[in-house]
């Protein structure tokens, strides 16, 4: 799993990273693993969520029909609403605008316990700004610094954070264009702006670079997951959540009060 950890430092060059990549498996390979996981990661949410010692922050961030979407629905399926909730950032809000571009992220980040995903996060403040003009490199680069701090920050007060670049290649992204215009059912999921930014595709891999060369902190990574087969970006998704829930050796709390005192109570009570 290290394999798609960057490191501290490390220059990133996407063209060294395939989104096919499967590391020779396939889909039936990992169908039994991936159903294991899925259960410990039901029951580790309860125990995440009873000890009450950490937040989780998931950041999924990529190319237009990367599958953040899809992500979340099929990695994410069967937790426990009330601990785990999906926040989007559109464009920003006329309120949103008269703030610093990090206050409507902080006050959304998951409260002790909870499991939080960012569907797009912070980090479209120095890519889709950035592509468009609206920043230039050197704010860019100084955003990159305030939100290393950020999330050092969140870190040292017990948030866990996992971040992952869901890699897709070009040609990938022009079929599935393709299929959201040919299906009905998926016409609502197609955006003309899809095509817009599509243009701007590899200014859009050069900053994604960027991002992922300089916002890798020791206590928040980039995860850079293949992501042109869904069920292996599914696949490491899911192993590193659970992966990483299971290195926190959690536990249930104790019961507060006479435990015997209370069964009796229980049993006598109409």
């Amino acid at each position: 799993m290290d394999d798609f950890i960057v490191k501290l430092n490390q220059h990133i060059n996407l063209k060294d990273f395939s989104p096919k990549y499967t590391n020779d498996l396939s889909k039936k390979d990992v169908e039994e693993e991936y159903s294991i996981l899925q259960k410990k990661f039901i029951d580790l949410q309860d125990v995440f969520c009873a000890s009450k010692k950490f937040s989780l922050l998931i950041v999924l961030q990529g190319m237009d029909c990367s599958g953040k979407d899809g992500t979340v629905k099929k990695v994410l399926a069967g937790l426990n609403p009330n601990g785990f909730k999906v926040e989007s950032f559109k464009e920003p809000t006329s309120e949103e605008l008269l703030h610093d571009y990090l206050w409507r992220i902080h006050k959304v980040t998951p409260k002790t316990g909870n499991i939080t995903v960012f569907n797009r996060s912070y980090y479209e403040d120095v890519l889709v700004t950035r592509v468009h003009g609206n920043i230039d490199d050197k704010t860019a680069f100084n955003r990159f610094k305030e939100i290393n701090r950020f999330e050092k920050y969140l870190t040292d007060n017990g948030t866990i954070i996992l971040k992952f670049f869901l890699n897709i290649s070009k040609d990938f992204q022009k079929e599935k264009l393709k299929n959201r215009l040919e299906n009905p059912e998926k016409h609502w999921k197609f955006s003309e702006a899809d095509l817009r930014e599509r243009k701007f595709w590899d200014k859009y891999q050069n900053y994604y670079e960027d991002v992922l060369s300089n916002c890798s902190i020791d206590d928040a990574p980039w995860h850079i997951v293949p992501a042109d087969n869904r069920w292996f970006r599914d696949y490491i998704v899911l192993k590193t959540i659970v992966n990483t829930l299971e290195k926190l050796d959690l536990k249930f709390p104790d019961i507060q009060g006479n435990l015997k005192e209370l069964i009796r109570e229980v049993k006598e009570s109409d």
